[in-house]
């Protein structure tokens, strides 16, 4: 495994001490357009600007003003948990100031920085919830209080500012790393003996020791993912294995439990392991990878099918109608992921995080980056009700995106994860360049040896698979640009033109490395085919036996009423697929011929087969699945059952 000495570190979300692979922060790789620049663009124009409004009228951010002013508990607001949207908050705008130089947004971190400090108390305590006359004691609630959570979230703030910004003079590093050694005296080897109910605190510790050099933050995060599994937690009505401490982390076989603490918890361990050389933890957190995305992801890359613990089920339990999968799940499987493919180099990660990306970030939140889905369902029975655009939603029941929840994890996350994106594209290592997502953007960065390299990547992708990679640099030797061709693009080809040959190729899913040295100039030119494809589940997930979905690219489509007429997708016949037709793209949409059969009502919904009915035949047009209800509240459905 090669260790690598990064000077100045990248400003990435996760930079680990060694691995194949190096992290291109966003001062090597800008996301100059297309598909994911719109989003960022948004994100940063609605979406911040959107949640730091819902922090002050929610009262989340005036907490912190109140714990400075001797105001809490009487006037506190929102949950347990609500400090670290604040802190998911900063960390969004840190990246966001990263990549665009925002002189407003840099104030509004100011301001925010400058409220938050003065609730720190002197030993480095830092929450609004407990340890106050009339609250809660400190750390006496680790099951569900959220205490070290909430402080992960600010290291993570905290590690974001210091990588886009060394050196700044807010004071966000220093508010964190006093938090983080009240930490390590409290839950050190000779402290308390417990973790917290919701992993966090491991990744933000870990990143924390990264960018200040501290190691004993990295001892701490490994003392908590040791102690995850022994029992510390109550148990509770859904067992232990909800905050994952049911089974060590060494000894589990997959994630299980609440999906986004799995998550976090296994990109944490996964800090820990790469940065501690522990060979073994790296190998048990990707069995666990394996399995749960072979048996317990959702084609979209989603993760989580029960709502009452937001948890995973067991394997093959993927039932489209209940699918929570939530917007945090998926974004932390991205960061377990990630941490996966910088370790190993393996294509198939990236192509998970692409499939992730395109199916639960972007449908997430609305056009105008003002609402989001909490949970992303894969079938709508009954048309959603439109949110109050002003009012507060329950996560769960939201139907359609909505503002902002009462448990409003979720936007800040998308934010923090768009800012950042940049980060997601490119790798390096001791010989060249890995592209591993499309999007228009520049790349520019020095190799191990000092080499500058860099190209423009051009592309429209998703819209369509033409992918254009043109060199700005001349290169005295050969480095190796690596592209990754991704698992459902069998058939694509790879043109390459230089000044002194033109070659061109087929190549399979997989990275495809291309050694030359590459001057200013040369083209490398990748096809990928989008003609819609059907796919068939496993025969083991027994709700969509005898279904299939239709993707184009990475993007799983949906069928929704709109575009079904007078006949919803569920309401008034029965909608299926015609047997033996094939999805056809026409006019940028892509067609597929549905059966509508005649039923009747009747007092028993069971009986004999009815041979015979009368059925007619229509073609509809699908909708990326990131694009469903956006033309108003509607049903839907990704998997589409076959007519006999």
């Amino acid at each position: 495994m090669t260790i690598h000495t990064i000077s100045p570190a990248p400003q990435a979300p996760a930079v680990p001490t060694r691995g194949k692979l190096r992290p291109l922060g966003l001062g090597d790789v800008r996301i100059t357009g297309g598909f994911w620049g719109e989003r960022q663009a948004v994100n940063g124009s609605n979406t911040l600007d959107h949640i730091g409004g819902r922090l002050e009228t929610e009262g989340w951010l005036p907490n912190f003003d109140l714990a400075a002013s001797g105001g809490l508990p009487a006037g506190r607001r929102g949950r347990e948990f609500s400090d670290s949207e604040i802190y998911k908050y900063l960390e969004g705008l840190a990246w966001e100031i990263g990549r665009t130089d925002d002189v407003a947004l840099e104030q509004r971190f100011r301001d925010v920085v400058a409220r938050v400090a003065p609730a720190q108390e002197e030993d480095g305590y830092l929450n609004t919830m407990f340890g106050r006359r009339g609250q809660g004691a400190r750390w006496s609630d680790l099951e569900w209080g959220h205490e070290l959570y909430c402080l992960g979230h600010l290291f993570q703030a905290a590690v974001a500012r210091e990588r886009t910004r060394p050196g700044a003079d807010d004071g966000l590093l220093g508010i964190a790393r006093r938090a983080a050694d009240l930490v390590c005296d409290e839950f050190g080897i000779e402290g308390r003996d417990a973790v917290c109910g919701h992993a966090e605190i491991e990744v933000g510790l870990a990143e924390l020791a990264r960018v200040t050099g501290d190691r004993r933050y990295l001892a701490q995060a490994r003392l908590f993912v040791e102690r995850h599994g022994r029992g510390t937690l109550r148990d509770i009505e859904w067992g232990r294995k909800y905050y994952q401490d049911d089974l060590p982390v060494r000894e589990a076989t997959v994630l299980r439990g609440h999906a986004v603490r799995a998550n976090y918890l296994s990109a944490g361990a996964m800090d820990v392991a790469v940065d501690t050389g522990d060979n073994e933890l790296q190998k048990a957190l990707r069995r666990q990878w394996e399995r749960t995305v072979a048996r317990r992801t959702y084609i979209t890359g989603g993760q989580g099918s029960h709502h009452q613990d937001e948890a995973f089920g067991e394997d093959w339990e993927l039932p489209p109608d209940r699918a929570y999968s939530e917007t945090c799940a998926g974004i932390g499987s991205i960061m377990f992921t990630w941490r996966l493919l910088l370790a190993g180099a393996d294509p198939r990660h990236a192509d998970l995080i692409e499939r992730t990306l395109f199916n639960v970030v972007a449908t997430s939140p609305a056009p105008d980056g003002r609402s989001f889905y909490y949970a992303n369902t894969l079938h709508q029975r009954v048309p959603g009700v439109e949110a109050d655009a002003d009012g507060t939603s329950p996560r769960a029941s939201s139907s359609l995106r909505a503002p902002w929840f009462e448990v409003s994890c979720c936007p800040p996350n998308v934010a923090r994860t768009l800012a950042s994106l940049d980060a997601y594209i490119a790798t390096a290592d001791s010989d060249g360049v890995q592209l591993h997502q499309y999007a228009p953007s520049t790349v520019r960065t020095t190799l191990d040896d000092g080499r500058m390299v860099g190209f423009d990547v051009e592309t429209e992708y998703p819209a369509n698979g033409s992918v254009t990679i043109t060199h700005t640099t001349d290169a005295d030797q050969p480095w190796t640009l690596s592209v990754r061709i991704p698992s459902w693009a069998a058939g694509s080809s790879l043109r390459i033109v230089t000044a002194d040959f033109v070659q061109q190729r087929p190549v399979e899913p997989g990275m495809v490395e291309i050694r030359h040295a590459f001057r200013a100039g040369d083209v490398v030119h990748l096809e990928l085919p989008m003609a819609p494809r059907v796919t068939a589940p496993d025969a083991r997930i027994d709700a969509v036996r005898g279904c299939v979905a239709i993707e184009r690219g990475p993007e799983v489509l949906a069928l929704e009423s709109t575009d079904l007429g007078p006949a919803g997708v569920d309401d008034v016949g029965l909608v299926a697929l015609a047997p033996g037709a094939e999805p056809i793209e026409r006019d940028g949409r892509v067609w597929v011929t549905v059966m509508r059969v005649p039923v009747v009502d009747a007092r028993w919904p069971y009986g004999e087969a009815v041979e015979g009915a009368d059925a007619s035949a229509a073609e509809v047009p699908l909708v990326p699945y990131h694009e469903w209800a956006e033309r108003g509240p509607s049903t839907m459905r990704v998997w589409i059952p076959v007519a006999g």
